[in-house]
């Protein structure tokens, strides 16, 4: 670096402040702002069908390979003998 380079004027403009102090108030209440939004969100009018399915999901999950088998042998034994 030149010497001339140090003694160049700096537009006041560029110049950065230093960075302060962290507000751990704000960004907590910004966070919890933040969830209690989402949760007001997720308790709409069709949660409680969600939280089913959600369950009913849960439980079949582990089960796949049975369901799907026990499905395809319903569909046939209806097509056989309907």
């Amino acid at each position: 670096m030149s010497s001339s380079s140090l003694l160049t004027p700096v537009a006041a403009s560029t110049l950065v402040e230093p960075p302060s102090a962290f507000d751990f108030v704000r960004s907590d209440f910004d966070a919890l702002s933040s969830h209690m939004a989402q949760c007001s969100a997720a308790q709409g009018r069709w949660s409680a069908v969600r939280g089913g399915l959600q369950q009913a999901h849960a439980m079949a999950i582990g089960r796949i390979v049975t369901l799907a088998f026990i499905a395809t042998a319903v569909t046939i034994a209806l097509v056989t003998f309907a």
